[in-house]
């Protein structure tokens, strides 16, 4: 019984540490604007296709590229709440260059850019997911 008590005792003590004030990302002192690209934003689109192109062909020896963007749709704004790195989840359908439509799985985060400058994009294609970095198909890649 004695556990127990110190197990109850514990639990209780602890749920005030648990508890903490929330900042929003755009009010840190090295602060977000949360102000990003939409989905079908033109940029995004064309730096996902570059990264697509140049990792297919750098690593895998592939003449693959997007030849089109069908359906997309966000999916997700802010998932974990407003303390948190500003992120837009994405979803959508590309058409490759083999003929084949494939769904798409992306976000775009702000300052996760080349060298912490800008918005960046993390994207994952089903079935071309190759070193399985977002398995199982792309799920990881989704909030």
């Amino acid at each position: 019984m004695k556990w127990l008590a110190a197990l109850v005792s514990c639990v209780l003590l602890s749920v005030p540490a648990l508890a903490r004030e929330i900042t929003p990302a755009e009010r840190r002192d090295h602060s977000y604007s949360a102000s990003l690209p939409a989905c079908e934003d033109p940029f995004v689109l064309g730096q996902i296709s570059s990264d697509f192109s140049t990792r297919e062909s750098r690593f895998w020896s592939s003449s693959l590229q997007i030849v089109a963007f069908e359906r997309l749709a966000e999916t997700s704004w802010r998932p974990w709440g407003l303390d948190y790195i500003p992120r837009r989840y994405c979803t959508g359908t590309v058409i490759v260059s083999d003929g084949y439509k494939r769904k798409i799985n992306y976000s775009v985060r702000e300052k996760l850019g080349f060298i912490g400058i800008g918005w960046g994009t993390e994207w994952c294609v089903v079935g071309l997911d190759r070193n399985y970095a977002y398995a199982p198909l792309c799920k990881q890649a989704q909030p």
